[in-house]
């Protein structure tokens, strides 16, 4: 696909996705004759899991290298997995404070709750 479907597809803007390949984080793709970027399935399932790591709060240059990584292939493996073995416990453990903050509000949530039905029944 060209880089306007792929835009489109991803929900990035064709410079973003330049930026991307220019950063390093897409590997240059493949060009038709004419040079225009032809983009396939393989980058649009990538360019999915950066957008994935970018959600979680991952900073853009490890994901960077988690890109440069990946291009290094399969002797990566291990130095991929403990990248997003730490990047998943940090996320976990954001996950935990915001459960935390949720469990606050929803107690005081809970105690206007009672308090309204107090005056209620006066």
């Amino acid at each position: 696909m060209r880089i306007q479907e792929f835009a489109r597809r991803t929900g990035l803007s064709v410079h973003t996705l330049r930026y991307y390949e220019q950063i390093g984080l897409l590997a240059p793709v493949n060009r038709s004759p004419a040079g225009h970027r032809r983009y396939g399935e393989r980058e649009l399932a990538w360019v999915g899991f950066i957008q994935r790591l970018k959600a979680t709060g991952m900073p853009l240059a490890q994901i960077q290298h988690y890109a440069t990584l990946r291009l290094a292939g399969e002797g990566s493996l291990t130095a991929r997995r403990q990248l997003l073995e730490g990047h998943a416990l940090q996320l976990a453990e954001a996950l935990a404070v915001q459960q935390a903050h949720l469990a606050a509000l929803e107690q005081k949530i809970a105690w206007y709750r009672q308090q309204e039905k107090a005056l209620d029944l006066e």
